[in-house]
C-alpha cells in the first residue's frame, strides 16, 4: 500500500500536503471522528479522498447536490480513481450496476445524496464494504447555519448503526453554535476538530456603499471589460435583479446569462453546464447558483446586493480564485438591500437569529477596519495585522487609542455574567433606570453610567467593532450573550491597548468607487492560452469540464516553468501520472512548438517519435509500453498523425462499417463530437480509441 505522500503524487501531482491535511487522514486512518472546517478551495475532498484510497471497501461520500456529485466524481475518474455517485436521475439498471461494481469492491468512494442514503441504506449497506462516511458542507444539518437543509438531521443514526466506521464532516462555513450542533446532530463520538485558517490571500475585498444603480451597472460593465475573457458570478438578492443585470451586460455585448429558481431545471442546467465549460463567461444568479460548482478559475466575484449573512457571504466570494490565483471580489452595499432583506429574515423561521446575523453583515460592510479581520474573527480566527488587500486598507480610516472606551464595555459584560445581549449592556453604560435592569441589580454594578457620554447609537457602532476585531463572540444559542474571548482579557485584565476606528457619519462616508487594477501574473501569456486551447479541446472530446483537465494554475506553472519532458512535466503541481500518461503529450507538444530551442531529448515525446516507431512496423502496445505512454494517448497520436498527413489511412485500426456505425450516432445526438457521449450511445460496444479514430476520418472528409 502506497503512502499518503506518494497516493498525493500519484493521483493529484502534489508533492506535499497542506497544513492540517495529513494530520486529518491519519486521524481518519485511525479510525477516529473528525470535525473538518477548512475554506472553500482549501483542499477539503483530499481530508476523505486519500483515506478512501487506503482503507479496504467503499467510501461513502453524503453530497447535498447531484452537480455537486457528478463535479467530484468525474475529477477523481479522470485522475484514474473508481468513483460513482447515486441519485435520483438515474434508471435502476444504473443504479444496480454501479451497486454491483461497489460490491465487487471496484468503486473506491461512491456518492450519496442524504435522501437517497436514508431511503437506500439498506440495500447500499449489503452492497457496499463501507469504509468511512464523508459528510461534505455538514453546516446543512444545523439550523443555526445559513444553509438548513431537514433531510441532513436524519444522518444521526448512522453513527450507531455503524459503530466502527471513522466519520468526517466538513464544512466551509460554521461559527462555534454551528460547530457545536454539527458534533450533537451527527453524534461524533470525541470528534477532533481541525479548524484551518479561513483566510483567502488571493481574495480582494471591496465594499462600495450607496452607488446608485445606473453608476452600479456602469461600473461593472466597466470592469468586466478591463478583465477580457476572465469568469465572474454576480450574485443578486432578488430573480428581477438576475435579469436586470443580465440585460445590461448582454446589451453592452458581454456574454452572459441569468439564472435563478424561476427557471425550469433543463434550462439552469444548460446556463451551469455552459458556465462551467468555458462557454460562458459571465452568470447573473441568485444564492441557488454556484454550491455544486468546482470551476477552479472564477477569477471574480460581485455581490449586486447586500447578503443575509457572514457565512453566505463567505461562501460566495469563496467561488473566486479556488485554484490560488488573485481573484477580486466586490460587494455593492444601501439601505434599501437592508430594509428588504430585514423584512425577509423577520418573516421567516428564527427570525431572531435572521436578523441578528443580518446586522452582522451589514456592520461589516459599514465597518471602517480592516476587512479581512472582521471576516475572519467572525469564524473566530483573530487576525493581528491589517490585510492590505481590501478597500479599507487601500484607504485607511482614522484610528484612536480606545482602550479605556474597549474596558467599560467589557467590564459591563463581565460584571453581568456574560449573559445579556447588547441592548441590556448598552443600557448599563449609559446609566438606564429600566424596569428590568434595575431588577436584575444592574444599576448597582461598579460600570453602572460609566459610559454616559457616549450616545446610545455609537455605543453600538463601538461593540460592533469589539466583535469584528474579536475582542466579544456572540452566543446565537443563548439569546445572543455577549462574551468576552481570551483577546478581550488581555485587553481587561493585562494592560493590553486596543486601537478603534474614529466614527464618521455614515451618510457622509466616501464610498470606495475606484476600480481595482487586474493583478498580472507573471507567465507567458501567450504559451497559456495555447495551453488553454489544447485543455478546450480535450475538454470537448471527453465531455468534461476544462479544469478537470487541469487548473488554471497548473497550467500557468507549465506555461512559466516551460517543461519539454514528461519528467519535467510530472513537477508540475496538479501533474499526477495518470494524467501524465494521459494528457502529458499534448501539452509537451504545445509547450515544445511553442519553444524552438526545445532540446532533442523533448522532441522524443512528440507525434514524429511515434510516427518513426509505425513506420518500423513497431505495434500500437509495444510503443506505448517502450515510450511509457498509455494505449490511448498512442491512438491520439495516430488520429493527429492522419488528420496531419502523415498517415494516409486508419485502415488497420478501424473498419468502414464502424466508422460509419459512430458517424450515425454522432449524428441521432446531435452530432456531437465528444467521445464520452458517442461511447454511451454506442451502449460500450466500441472502445474510446475507435470513436477517436472515426472522428479524425469524419473531420478530414468533411474538409
Amino acid at each position: 500500500m502506497l503512502s499518503p505522500n506518494k497516493l498525493l503524487k500519484k493521483y493529484f501531482g502534489y508533492d506535499s500536503f497542506r497544513p492540517q491535511q495529513q494530520e486529518i487522514i491519519e486521524t481518519t486512518l485511525s479510525h477516529a471522528d473528525s470535525l473538518v472546517l477548512m475554506p472553500t478551495g482549501g483542499g477539503k475532498s483530499l481530508c476523505f479522498q486519500i483515506p478512501a484510497l487506503m482503507l479496504p471497501g467503499t467510501a461513502l461520500v453524503i453530497s447535498p447536490l447531484i452537480s455537486l456529485m457528478k463535479d467530484q466524481v468525474d475529477a477523481l475518474n479522470n485522475n484514474g480513481i473508481p468513483a460513482a455517485f447515486l441519485n435520483s436521475s438515474q434508471t435502476f439498471e444504473q443504479q444496480q450496476y454501479i451497486l454491483n461494481a461497489c460490491h465487487e469492491q471496484q468503486i473506491k468512494l461512491l456518492y450519496v445524496s442524504p435522501e437517497k442514503l436514508i431511503s437506500d441504506m439498506d440495500v447500499i449497506g449489503q452492497a457496499c464494504k463501507i469504509s468511512l462516511f464523508a459528510i461534505d458542507e455538514a453546516h446543512c444539518i444545523s439550523a443555526w447555519g445559513h444553509d438548513f437543509r431537514p433531510e441532513y438531521t436524519q444522518l444521526g443514526f448512522l453513527r450507531e448503526k455503524f459503530a466502527h466506521v471513522p466519520f468526517i464532516a466538513l464544512t466551509a462555513t460554521a461559527d462555534k453554535v454551528t460547530r457545536r450542533d454539527i458534533v450533537n446532530q451527527l453524534r461524533l463520538r470525541n470528534p477532533q476538530v481541525f479548524l484551518s485558517s479561513f483566510d483567502r490571500k488571493n481574495l480582494s475585498l471591496d465594499v462600495r456603499i450607496g452607488t446608485k444603480p445606473k453608476e452600479k451597472i456602469k461600473e461593472i460593465i466597466d470592469f468586466v471589460n478591463d478583465r477580457k475573457d476572465q469568469s465572474g458570478i454576480i450574485y443578486c438578492l432578488s430573480r428581477k435583479k438576475c435579469e436586470e443585470a443580465y440585460e445590461a451586460l448582454a446589451n453592452a455585448g458581454i456574454s452572459a446569462m441569468f439564472y435563478h429558481a424561476g427557471m425550469n431545471s433543463e434550462v439552469r442546467s444548460s446556463v451551469q453546464e455552459r458556465f462551467i465549460n468555458d462557454e460562458l463567461q459571465i452568470v447573473c444568479a441568485t444564492v441557488a447558483f454556484g454550491m455544486g460548482i468546482d470551476k477552479s478559475n472564477v477569477r471574480w466575484v460581485i455581490h449586486y446586493n447586500l447578503p443575509k449573512n457572514m457565512e453566505g457571504y463567505y461562501q460566495e466570494i469563496g467561488r473566486a480564485g479556488r485554484d490560488g490565483l488573485p481573484s477580486e471580489t466586490i460587494l455593492y452595499y444601501n439601505y434599501a438591500d437592508m430594509a428588504m432583506l430585514s423584512k425577509f429574515a423577520a418573516d421567516g423561521a428564527l427570525a431572531e437569529v435572521n436578523l441578528e446575523k443580518l446586522k452582522r453583515i451589514q456592520h461589516y460592510a459599514e465597518a471602517d477596519s480592516c476587512r479581512r479581520k472582521i471576516l475572519l474573527n467572525y469564524f473566530s480566527e483573530n487576525l493581528t495585522e491589517n490585510c492590505g488587500n481590501c478597500d479599507v486598507c487601500d484607504n485607511p480610516r482614522k484610528h484612536f487609542d480606545g482602550t479605556v472606551t474597549v474596558q467599560k464595555a467589557l467590564s459591563a459584560i463581565i460584571r453581568t455574567g456574560e449573559k445579556e445581549a447588547v441592548r441590556m449592556i448598552i443600557d448599563i453604560l449609559r446609566g438606564s433606570k429600566k424596569q428590568d435592569l434595575v431588577a436584575a441589580g444592574y444599576d448597582k454594578l461598579k460600570t453602572h453610567g460609566a459610559g454616559q457620554e457616549i450616545p446610545a447609537f455609537d455605543w453600538e457602532r463601538y461593540i460592533m467593532q469589539m466583535l469584528n476585531i474579536g475582542l466579544l463572540e456572540l452566543a446565537y444559542d443563548e439569546n445572543f450573550a455577549l462574551k468576552v474571548t481570551e483577546f478581550g482579557k488581555q485587553v481587561l485584565f493585562e494592560g493590553q491597548k486596543i486601537e478603534l476606528t474614529v466614527l464618521q457619519s455614515l451618510k457622509t462616508a466616501e464610498p470606495a468607487t475606484k476600480t481595482r487594477k487586474t493583478k498580472t501574473i507573471s507567465s507567458d501569456e501567450e504559451l497559456f492560452n495555447k495551453l488553454r486551447t489544447v485543455r478546450s479541446k480535450l475538454a470537448k472530446e471527453e465531455n468534461v469540464p476544462a479544469y478537470v483537465i487541469f487548473s488554471d494554475a497548473t497550467l500557468r506553472e507549465m506555461a512559466q516553468d516551460k517543461p519539454i519532458t514528461p519528467s519535467d512535466l510530472l513537477t508540475v503541481g496538479g501533474v499526477g501520472e495518470h494524467k501524465l500518461d494521459k494528457y502529458g503529450s499534448y501539452f509537451l507538444d504545445a509547450i515544445i512548438d511553442f519553444n524552438p530551442n526545445a532540446s532533442a531529448k523533448a522532441k522524443g515525446s512528440t507525434y514524429k517519435d511515434t510516427l518513426a516507431l509505425l513506420k518500423q512496423n513497431v505495434s500500437v502496445q509495444q510503443i506505448a509500453q517502450s515510450r511509457n505512454l498509455e494505449l490511448t494517448t498512442v491512438y491520439s497520436h495516430i488520429a493527429q498523425l492522419y488528420l496531419n498527413g502523415d498517415l494516409s489511412s486508419l485502415s488497420s485500426y478501424i473498419t468502414e462499417e464502424e466508422v460509419v456505425e459512430i458517424k450515425e450516432a454522432s449524428i441521432r445526438i446531435g452530432n456531437v463530437r465528444a467521445l464520452k457521449p458517442i461511447f454511451v450511445e454506442l451502449n460500450e460496444r466500441l472502445p474510446y480509441y475507435k470513436i477517436r479514430l472515426a472522428l479524425a476520418i469524419l473531420e478530414k472528409r468533411s474538409s
